[in-house]
């Protein structure tokens, strides 16, 4: 289970390693300012275990760096955490040359034989897909703004919502099947001798 700062928080590691049996990889911010400020001063500089991707596309050149060390003799006052990860990200805008540089912590319960730099890079990407879906939620439709708070209302706008972002993602459909598509299997006469 990957999820955002706002859900990193003792209970909730707690309750999906002990009720529900998952792995967890929580991104750490300033809402968790004394882990968040161990996790910085980790000697980042001396980890071997690295991995960096490069990719350009969407008119941008990208290169994401992912460190992980294990944590557990170090004492972090985190449940159930075996590593720690620093994920840094160096993009530039090829269009305007704008250089932005991210650099984000994160902490799982996966032990490195489990979790490599690039299983935590990749879990790490997938995290920030589904942003990518809430930013869309929240920027087109309005989500947080939504002043609808009763009744089954909330519930029913979320799934119109869902529904649409869904219709819209996927591809239109054509009166006639592709030609690749498989044709319809028809029932053959039944003939009685």
């Amino acid at each position: 289970m990957t999820a955002d700062a706002l859900h990193t928080h003792r209970d909730h590691a707690r309750w999906l390693v002990e009720a529900k049996r998952a792995y967890y990889l929580l991104v750490v911010k300033r809402n968790q300012p004394t882990l968040h400020n161990t996790l910085r001063s980790l000697p980042w500089k001396e980890v071997t275990a690295r991995r960096y991707d490069r990719e350009a596309g969407h008119g941008r050149r990208e290169t994401r760096s992912v460190r992980t060390l294990t944590v557990t003799s170090l004492g972090l006052d985190f449940p159930h955490v075996a590593q720690a990860a620093k994920m840094h990200r160096h993009r530039t805008d090829l269009q305007t040359g704008k250089i932005t540089r991210q650099t984000v912590h994160a902490i799982t319960d996966l032990a490195a034989r489990a979790a490599s730099p690039q299983a935590i890079g990749q879990l790490a990407r997938a995290q920030w897909g589904i942003e990518a879906v809430h930013h869309v939620r929240d920027i087109t439709f309005g989500e947080d703004a939504s002043k609808i708070r009763t009744g089954h209302g909330p519930a029913n706008m979320a799934t119109l919502r869902s529904f649409a972002i869904s219709t819209c993602a996927q591809p239109a459909t054509t009166a006639s099947p592709p030609a690749y598509a498989r044709p319809p299997i028809r029932p053959s006469p039944v003939r009685w001798t």
